[in-house]
């Protein structure tokens, strides 16, 4: 792999490019913080499907693109003399070193949940008046679920055995299932998101992510859907024309590739 120097050198190429575009390119000049945003977004998930496709190419370039944001966040910060791309970087080392006193002091933990629940602590420690103020609001909410959990239980707020949160999704399942025979639409949906948030919770202590269980459950669906569309192409009958029978055999050779 390259240097520390060959490293170094690429990252002041970048610094120095962007420099260039803000100051020469239309588009480039015309970018605030706010019109940045939601590309930046977009360019994360474009990482994220990448990693889960287990493309290491493209999981390279999009690197790139989420480092182009951060640089050109932290260009625009310059400009107003809030923050550049040095504050940035020092931000970030303190707060590592900071985090993690087992490494940078004399702080002694015996495994990785030690380590997580230092980390919490250490943030309220900050200023922070809850664990919770971590989870951005912005997040999807199945991500915030698993987030939510996961920052509660680093302060100790949590299930001891899976049984007890496989008894718990049972328990949500039976009062779902009170209100879908009531009929009531606003107590339907507050009890099933209390049966899809104590499945998230049953998925940790399975050691599955969520999120990634449910996008490779949406690829597979994708892709068996997709046959059967390039099935009834060959036929030359629409879907719509063809009877769930009949969908259901391509279905089933669908599932067998």
């Amino acid at each position: 792999m390259n240097s520390r120097q060959t490293q170094l050198q690429a990252f002041e190429r970048l610094l120095d490019i962007m420099d260039e575009l803000r100051e020469k390119c239309p588009w480039d000049k015309k970018q605030t913080m706010q019109s940045l945003r939601h590309l930046t977004i977009e360019e994360t998930y474009e990482l994220g499907d990448a990693i889960l496709d287990n493309d290491l190419i493209e999981v390279k370039k999009e690197l790139g693109d989420l480092l182009l944001h951060i640089v050109f966040y932290a260009k625009i910060g310059s400009e107003t003399n809030d923050f550049d791309i040095a504050d940035v970087c020092n931000e970030i080392c303190d707060k590592l070193i900071h985090r993690h006193p087992h490494i940078y002091s004399d702080v002694v933990v015996k495994d990785e949940e030690e380590v997580k629940q230092n980390w919490e602590k250490l943030k309220l420690k900050e200023g922070k008046k809850s664990v919770l103020e971590g989870v951005p609001r912005s997040l999807p909410a199945l991500v915030k679920a698993s987030r939510i959990q996961d920052k509660v239980k680093g302060v100790g707020f949590d299930w001891e055995e899976s049984h007890q949160v496989w008894d718990k999704v049972q328990e949500e399942l039976e009062e779902l299932q009170v209100e879908v025979e009531a009929g009531d639409q606003d107590k339907i949906e507050a009890e099933f998101g209390d049966v899809l948030f104590s499945m998230i919770n049953y998925a940790r202590f399975l050691n599955v992510n969520p999120e990634d269980a449910l996008e490779r459950t949406n690829k597979k669906f994708i892709k068996r859907f997709q046959y059967l569309e390039s099935k009834a192409g060959e036929l030359g009958k629409p879907l719509m024309d063809m009877t769930l029978a009949e969908m259901d055999i391509f279905w089933e050779e669908a599932k067998k590739l």
